[in-house]
């Protein structure tokens, strides 16, 4: 094409920029960072809560550990697509003198990263609430349930057979039990967020488009 000095212009888009590495490589860090964030945020909030549960009912802290097993899973979420990212970032080509990673590939990584640090952040969060509250909500009523189940047991002997009566164990396991499933489910549907951007992020992350074509 020619202008009006009759000079030829060639007028195109720079699939291959020099800076297109650096969208790849922030998307992988993004990832990482977001991910880890997020799971640090969840396990600190749980972890506060478990400890502050732990004293007075220290018989439940191994079966509430499960909200920062959650948390931690988050960490290797970012962990898995922020290597698939950053081992697509291609280097390069000294012999011929010429970029080989498109921008098309850097905005597709930096989406994926993105897509998925972000949802394992809210899933963070969202565990870390969850759990703080539950646990401790969990242990107040295992304390509440003990208290009650000790009272049960009179001071003399008051039975049939003038024995006394033994604990009244169905008061200790039934509420207390209720409360951690329902706990639970909560908890597998935050952890879904993050699985639902893991998903999104490893779709997008295959997008490739190849220089010089």
């Amino acid at each position: 094409m020619a202008n009006g000095f009759g000079e030829q212009v060639v007028a195109g888009y720079e699939d291959c920029p020099s800076w297109a590495p650096f969208l790849g490589f922030f998307g992988a860090a993004a990832c990482g960072i977001l991910a880890n964030f997020g799971a640090a945020w969840g396990t600190w909030k749980s972890g506060l809560g478990l400890c502050k549960m732990g004293v007075g009912h220290p018989g439940g802290v191994i079966k509430n550990l499960v909200a920062i097993i959650m948390a931690g899973v988050l960490g290797i979420y970012g962990l898995i697509v922020a290597i698939i990212i950053a081992g697509r970032v291609t280097q390069p080509d000294n012999a011929a003198g010429i970029n080989t990673y498109s921008q098309y590939n850097g905005w597709a990584h930096i989406g994926a990263g993105l897509t998925c640090g972000l949802s394992c952040l809210a899933a963070g969060a969202t565990i870390g609430m969850i759990g703080e509250t539950g646990v401790l909500a969990t242990g107040l009523r295992a304390q509440g349930n003990h208290a009650r189940m000790f009272r049960s047991i009179p001071s003399s002997g008051d039975g049939e057979d003038g024995g006394a009566v033994g604990p009244d164990t169905s008061v200790v396991m039934g509420d207390e039990n209720k409360l951690f499933v329902g706990m639970l489910i909560m908890l597998i549907f935050s952890e879904a967020l993050a699985l639902y951007g893991l998903i999104v992020a490893l779709i997008v992350s295959q997008s490739q488009y190849q220089c010089g074509e």
